[in-house]
């Protein structure tokens, strides 16, 4: 692996220390149908760059089976082989989760991407992981159904990756994260059996819930090949506003507000610094709708499925009352479904726009709800510190406690010196976020790139726990190895 520009988080000696025997491939062509048996380079080339391009995979193998079937086949001669598996969805995670070694074998599920059954009357879809999120969003509204997972690469990410991270995004503080959408799984465990959990069962409660296990675990338990998703009333009406605030204690008591008052129908409610909204205007030519630059901008959505026009008088009470208690400095609802478009660019053309500003050092965090505005401050004050000149770009998902805590490079600065304080950047934010109570990885996982903090901040008796799950289903380590758990973890 190479082209981080930082120390990788693990040390690749210490995964297993194996390589491909050299008629691996010809076996596998042997069990396999044509054209599953990747090994020339320009066939492997894009699955080996990960999307921020801090790794490049080497495997010389790349598998692109169809079944689940195919999927155990691979699994079971890879490790009769002793050789690892890396699989691999849509290949749009953040922490290099999917990078692969030059002694590994790549799985990559995205043939497998089938949408099996809809059942509108059990609120339920059944799907092969390798279905693209944007078309599962589609088969749900067709049969007038809602499947409510919502991130910046539902046009790429596949649902197994989703899965296997427990994705979360901008709908998690009415409907959770990955995990809270998934009835059932089916999973190919280390040795090419089949674990069939599909149930489409809204209770079971015969045993171990085993399901958890593998949502979040990154693959390194078990490939995740089928799922049983929950699906929910499509949503007919939407109200979307952009508030303008002084204070992240402000965020947080409009956020109260608009629970308190909308209840459920409170579906995003995301937190954009001012930076972050003046890169997205400088790059895009999107405007605000406000005068004058403001701290701190919520864009708040009320959705529901009722048609008799309720939301829109809710929420102009709720920015009324915001008003009178000086919580809202200024506020737009908007008129249209193209405005509230309008608006919500302006959150999703963050990510994107900051490569354009700079370099960055990206921290995916989370603390209590309460806490936010405890940490924006207290972390604001020591990057400053830290790195005089430093420009903070946090934004992201208020109601669930999840901040991007984004620093890009201050003006002036070489890209490659800014980059170089990575860990020392990252011990900053990440000490304050510990010091919360909170998480260093809320949505994205941990991959290679977490590895080495997660056995720095984890408690060591909950290591201890995850290593022991390892070993029991996974003894070898020959799934997704060096992922997650670190040095010695696999």
């Amino acid at each position: 692996m190479s082209g981080a520009p930082f120390p990788l988080a693990i040390d690749p000696a210490a995964r297993p220390a194996r390589s491909v025997p050299a008629d691996l491939a010809a076996r596998l062509r042997a069990a396999l149908p044509e054209g599953v048996v990747l090994t020339e380079e320009a066939d492997r080339t894009a699955y080996l760059v990960e999307e921020r391009s801090l790794y490049r995979g080497e495997a010389p193998i790349v598998l692109r089976p169809r079944s689940t079937e195919e999927v155990a086949t691979a699994v079971r001669l890879c490790t009769e082989a002793g050789v690892a598996i890396v699989p691999q969805g849509g290949n749009t995670g953040l922490v290099g989760g999917t990078v692969s070694a030059a002694h590994e074998v790549l799985l990559s599920l995205g043939r497998m991407n089938r949408i099996e059954e809809v059942d509108p009357l059990n609120f339920t879809m059944t799907v092969q992981s390798g279905c693209v999120l944007a078309d599962i969003q589609s088969a749900a509204e067709a049969a007038d159904r809602l499947f409510p997972l919502s991130l910046g690469a539902q046009g790429s990410c596949q649902i197994g990756g989703n899965l296997a991270s427990n994705a979360g995004g901008i709908n998690v503080l009415r409907y959770g994260n990955a995990r809270e959408l998934t009835l059932g799984l089916e999973v190919v465990l280390a040795d090419g059996r089949v674990w069939n959990g599909l149930r489409a069962l809204h209770k079971d409660n015969t045993g171990y819930a085993l399901k958890h296990l593998f949502i979040g675990s990154e693959g390194t338990l078990g490939i995740i090949t089928r799922a049983v998703l929950k699906l929910f009333p499509r949503l007919t009406d939407r109200q979307v506003a952009l508030c303008a605030l002084n204070d992240p204690s402000d965020a947080l008591t409009l956020l109260s507000m608009a629970r308190g008052r909308a209840g459920e129908a409170v579906t995003a409610f995301e937190l954009i610094s001012s930076f972050a909204l003046e890169i997205v205007e400088r790059h895009t030519g999107g405007q605000t709708p406000f005068a004058g630059r403001h701290p701190l901008y919520a864009l708040v959505e009320l959705a529901g499925s009722d048609r008799d026009g309720t939301l829109r008088p809710a929420m102009e009470s709720l920015l009324e009352s915001a008003f009178e208690a000086g919580v809202v400095a200024d506020a737009v609802i908007a008129e249209s479904l193209d405005q509230a478009g309008n608006l919500w660019r302006l959150r999703e053309g963050i990510p994107e726009t900051q490569k354009k500003a700079g370099g960055s050092i990206k921290h995916d965090i989370s603390v209590p709800v309460s806490r936010v505005p405890d940490f924006l401050r207290r972390a604001g004050e020591a990057v400053e510190t830290a790195m005089p000149g430093v420009r903070i770009c946090a934004f992201g998902h208020l109601g669930d406690g999840n901040i991007h805590y984004n620093l890009t490079q201050p003006e002036g600065m070489e890209k490659t010196a800014f980059l170089a304080q990575w860990e020392r950047m990252n011990a900053v934010v990440h000490d304050i976020v510990a010091g919360l109570s909170g998480s260093i990885s809320a949505e994205h996982g941990i991959g290679l790139l977490k590895a080495g903090e997660l056995l720095r901040y984890k408690d060591p008796v909950e290591m201890d726990l995850m290593r022991r799950l390892r070993d029991a289903l996974d003894p070898a380590h020959l799934l997704n190895p060096g992922k997650m758990m670190g040095r010695g973890g696999g």
